[in-house]
């Protein structure tokens, strides 16, 4: 299983992450986020090679912001996590077809996996967060059993507040319902403040995943 971490910010720490070997690396580019990562960033230089994949991580961005941020920070992907339309995503393949798109939505227990469906020729991955008062980063973990109604047609990137406490129900989940999971995003329940990640808690969750 793949392994995404998400949220990150601060030049030392993306340093000491990277020993992790995490597969994906998220940016949020989201101004209300508290990890958000400003206009003014720049790529240390461990991070300006292909690995770890960078994620952009977008709401309700226009077209244009996405693809200049996509060219300035090298991304692999763009995680569309606002109310992003499957036009806008056709748009997006469209003016950058190299660009992996992860279209997030945030659920509940009578969610409609109909909704998908307009979504799935143009996005390479789901990822199903929990429905909270921001856009992701909540720390609060869903109802995995509204899952047993995904398709599999897309592979998942499993997210909301995932921890090493409810790593082995994860995981036995995922087993028994034989769920495409791609990969597992973490971000607040690995954090030592705001985009600041507890380097040992991932090294433990690197192992226990690998």
């Amino acid at each position: 299983m793949h392994l995404k971490i998400c949220g990150m910010r601060e030049p030392q720490n993306i340093e000491e992450v990277l020993s992790v070997q995490p597969d994906y690396l998220g940016l949020i580019f989201f101004e209300k986020s508290a990890r958000y990562i400003g206009e003014d960033f720049e790529l240390p230089t461990p991070l300006q090679g292909a690995k770890p994949q960078k994620v952009g991580v977008f709401v309700n961005h226009s077209l244009e912001y996405i693809v200049a941020k996509a060219k300035k920070y090298q991304l692999a992907l763009a995680q569309l996590h606002g109310d992003e339309s499957p036009e806008f995503c056709q748009q997006l393949k469209g003016l950058l077809p190299g660009l992996q798109l992860v279209k997030v939505f945030r659920v509940t227990d009578d969610f409609d996996f109909g909704t998908l469906a307009p979504y799935k020729p143009y996005c390479d991955f789901f990822l199903f967060d929990t429905k909270g008062k921001d856009y992701g980063g909540n720390g609060i973990v869903f109802n995995w059993d509204i899952l047993k109604g995904y398709d599999n047609e897309r592979p998942l990137f499993m997210s909301g507040g995932l921890s090493l406490e409810n790593l082995q129900d994860l995981q036995s989940f995922i087993t028994t319902h034989r769920l495409n999971v791609h990969a597992i995003d973490v971000n607040s329940k690995f954090e030592i403040s705001p985009a600041l990640k507890d380097v040992e808690k991932l090294k433990e969750l690197k192992r226990l995943i690998s």
